[in-house]
């Protein structure tokens, strides 16, 4: 991982592990080659009620992990399996990564604000109807009030 440098310019690429995340961040990277910028690959940690244990991983029995490190473990090897199967794909080695915890859509407009960044790159699930409704989308609610443009990666169906 690269040092932080605060002239440097980020396309931000949030991500929560999903193939939509990789799509996103596989895309980042092709952007960052044409804008001479870094992807800076961020997750943030929330753990809601209505899914708890997204953090679990396999670990030893009655060793205790808090959900921060498991986080970052699940982001690491997120970001190490990326690299492994895409070698190909320019710069998806040299990511930036930061971990923080919070409500996603909020913190990654505070991130994006706070890090001065160029564009933000995320991917979607699509929800659509009742669960669209219940749930809402990071995605919407990122794209409705970011300053600075917001690109939506989906998987082809």
């Amino acid at each position: 991982m690269k040092e932080t440098n605060s002239k440097t310019n980020y396309i931000l690429v949030p991500v929560d592990f999903s193939p939509h995340s990789e799509a996103a961040l596989l895309l980042a990277c092709t952007l960052a080659k044409c804008f001479h910028a870094v992807p800076l690959v961020l997750h943030v940690v929330h753990d809601p009620a209505e899914t708890p244990g997204y953090y679990k991983q396999t670990i030893k029995k009655k060793q205790l992990h808090r959900i921060e490190d498991s986080a970052r473990d699940m982001l690491n090897d997120f970001l190490a399996r990326l690299v492994k199967s895409h070698r190909e794909v320019r710069g998806v080695a040299n990511v930036e990564s930061i971990l923080v915890r919070g409500l996603p859509s909020n913190r990654i407009l505070e991130v994006a604000k706070k890090r001065n960044v160029s564009m933000i790159v995320m991917g979607s699930k699509g929800c659509t109807g009742i669960k669209h409704l219940l749930v809402g989308s990071v995605a919407e609610r990122v794209v409705q009030f970011s300053p600075v443009p917001v690109t939506v990666a989906k998987l082809g169906q």
